[in-house]
């Protein structure tokens, strides 16, 4: 069987966080199904797994990873209401971290298996996206070793994060993903220690550019990035479509 390309990409623009997780989960059960039927079997034989991009901004919410440290929310959940915020524990990597309107949130399903099956080198190309995305306005982003997600000007001391990255894999199959701050409104981040790192700050394009940005752009930029350094073939689809699959 011949790795498959092929992406298929919905735009699911505002969407509640758990929406978001759960159409997540189907998408990799159902990809895990595909794969356990093609054991035993030869190549020739093998159904193609299909691979799936989201993109969407979620209201304000707060999601914690599997091995984060719960005193990083700052606030007593009874609080969340007031602000109009939600907290989650999640099953994927990474500590804390803020999603909301004006953050471009990516999660990419894919079977790693057609692309290839090393998650560190996945992490890093998500990352690159995301770093070639920055400069192409401008801004010098890179990592900062031991930790996670892209950094503006990380050699220096005021080196301040403007994606934070949070994956899981299970079989080979991708899910979560990447938080690019656009136009993201960065006070809701006082109310936490982002990804478990007091000594560092947070920004977003906006901030950093001094204007609100064309969210449909950055969004599209992004995209660019991702189809070019995965090689992807990539096919925009409906949500409708995909549920009905």
């Amino acid at each position: 069987m011949n790795q498959n390309k092929e992406v298929q990409f919905v735009d699911l623009n505002l969407v509640e966080y758990k929406q978001a997780w759960d159409l997540q989960e189907t998408l990799l059960n159902r990809i895990a199904t595909v794969k356990l039927a093609n054991r035993g079997l030869s190549d020739d034989s093998k159904e193609a797994t299909d691979n799936f991009l989201l993109f969407c901004q979620h209201p304000h919410v707060y999601t914690l990873g599997k091995s984060g440290n719960e005193s990083h929310l700052l606030l007593q959940e009874s609080f969340l209401s007031t602000i109009g915020a939600t907290y989650f524990k999640t099953n994927r990597g990474g500590d804390i971290t803020y999603h909301g309107p004006g953050q471009l949130v990516g999660y990419p399903i894919l079977d790693l298996e057609n692309f290839y099956t090393d998650i560190h080198l996945y992490l890093r190309m998500l990352e690159e996206a995301i770093i070639k995305t920055c400069a192409g306005y401008g801004l010098v982003a890179g990592r900062i070793e031991g930790l996670t997600g892209v950094w503006i000007n990380p050699t220096q001391e005021d080196a301040r994060k403007i994606c934070a990255m949070g994956v899981k894999a299970s079989r080979w199959i991708s899910m979560h993903g990447f938080a690019l701050n656009v136009n993201t409104d960065l006070s809701y981040f006082s109310h936490i220690v982002p990804c478990g790192i007091a000594t560092r700050g947070v920004t977003s394009l906006q901030q950093e550019l001094g204007q609100e940005m064309d969210f449909q752009s950055v969004s599209d930029v992004v995209k660019g990035h991702l189809v070019d350094l995965f090689k992807m073939e990539l096919v925009d689809v409906s949500r409708e479509t995909l549920n009905a699959q």
